[in-house]
């Protein structure tokens, strides 16, 4: 569930009348739910109970200062993956060693900064990061924990993008590779290899995938008696944007608890999702409508520039007026949503069945709370819009709007040019 709900035919988030805020805020923006976020958190953390497991947020998939805060302070640990993402976290007041740092591309300076933050582990994704890792801890004095990622060879049912354990992919290390390196951590004396390491793709709807991964890595650690403190089960649970029919966190932890327990190993989880996406809204205005032979266009303020998912995935997002008048079953028609972007893949929605839109309208995008601000653009030199969030019944900005300024920031012009 999420505090995104309608009364008296109007869209409402904690009590606040979305179209209210968009009275005082430039659209388009993104308006997050405190209350939904924290909720997600704790239903997961719940569900896991029995295992006592830090649950680590996957900052990529929402990374707004306000939204990490608002987890951190709840008892969240942060997945990042890359040194802006540490600098987000050393900023939200994370304690480091609740803080796991994955990716297959850390550079060395990032890698320092990490280590002098006192992060709880690596994720180490290939032996060449490894000796990295080990010469910057030799060069800093310091003892670094890693977690070796596994990669089990496992397909979800995902899109082809966001599936990240199959052998194929660049994530991750095959068995016998990880065998190889747990039996010469004496190579790495600076190091202390103490946990591994699985993420198998994202908005995965099956726990089956996931009991497969774990049954994995657990009868390998066993076969090749290793010894590990961690096991780190990664990620991705799926959430509803249209007919999905996802695992709760309750039922999903039913099904892999039994094995978990059984491995007396620490448990470290990372959703993202699950926790941001439907914590968050995109509200955008209706600029034009356009009636083609073949089609009927609503073109609105915000496009792919700040919601890459339907281009990029093909992925569905609800998409709702903020206020819906009485008779508007009377009216509704088939409408592709799209914005204003030069491609032709910019769109928000297509086939759409919406009542009849005009100028000044304003649209929800259900489900943006997690990959949609994270991965704007200032393509064709677009401002990337607000950031709101509800808390308590008022609305704060929490990042605002860009300006013409911001869009050249950095750059210049050369003086063999002026």
């Amino acid at each position: 569930m999420h505090e995104f709900t309608f009364k008296d035919n109007e869209l409402y988030c904690e009590g606040i009348r979305v179209r209210d805020i968009a009275g005082k805020v430039q659209t388009p923006f993104y308006l997050y739910s405190c209350k939904t976020l924290i909720d997600h958190y704790r239903k997961i953390k719940t569900a896991f109970g029995p295992v006592k497991p830090l649950i680590c947020f996957s900052m990529k998939s929402n990374s707004n200062l306000a939204v990490i805060r608002a987890l951190v302070k709840n008892g969240a640990g942060l997945d990042i993956v890359s040194g802006g993402e540490l600098y987000r976290a050393r900023l939200a007041g994370v304690d480091p060693k609740k803080v796991v740092y994955a990716g297959v591309g850390k550079k060395r300076h990032e890698i320092e900064d990490a280590i002098k933050f006192g992060i709880l582990f690596f994720n180490v994704e290939s032996e060449e990061e490894l000796q990295e890792i080990q010469s910057a801890a030799a060069s800093l004095g310091k003892r670094v924990n890693a977690a070796i990622r596994i990669n089990p060879d496992v397909i979800p049912k995902t899109h082809r993008y966001i599936a990240t354990g199959k052998g194929e992919t660049k994530f991750g290390l095959d068995f016998e590779t990880v065998h190889k390196i747990f039996n010469s951590r004496w190579r790495y004396p600076d190091l202390n290899i103490n946990g591994v390491h699985i993420h198998i793709g994202s908005q995965i709807e099956d726990s089956s995938p996931f009991e497969n991964a774990i049954k994995k890595v657990l009868k390998f650690l066993k076969e090749h008696n290793i010894d590990v403190d961690y096991f780190n089960i990664g990620g991705g649970l799926g959430i509803v944007y249209s007919m999905e029919n996802p695992q709760t966190a309750k039922s999903f932890a039913a099904k892999v608890l039994p094995l978990l327990k059984r491995s007396r190993l620490k448990i470290i989880l990372e959703p993202g999702r699950f926790i941001s996406g439907n914590s968050g809204i995109l509200v955008t205005r209706v600029i034009y409508t356009k009636r083609t032979p073949r089609k009927k266009f609503v073109i609105v303020d915000s496009g792919m520039s700040d919601l890459i998912r339907p281009s990029l995935y093909e992925a569905y997002h609800k998409i709702v007026p903020v206020s819906v008048a009485q008779d508007s079953s009377d009216t509704a028609e088939r409408t592709d949503v799209v914005g204003p972007i030069c491609e032709s893949g910019d769109f928000l929605g297509k086939d759409r069945l919406l009542p009849a839109l005009s100028r000044g309208d304003l649209l929800a995008v259900m489900g943006a709370g997690a990959y949609g601000f994270a991965m704007s653009s200032n393509y064709n030199s677009r401002m990337r819009p607000s950031e709101v969030m509800a808390i308590d019944g008022k609305f704060y900005v929490v990042r605002r709007q860009e300006t013409y300024k911001d869009l050249i920031l950095g750059e210049t012009i050369p003086g063999v040019l002026k």
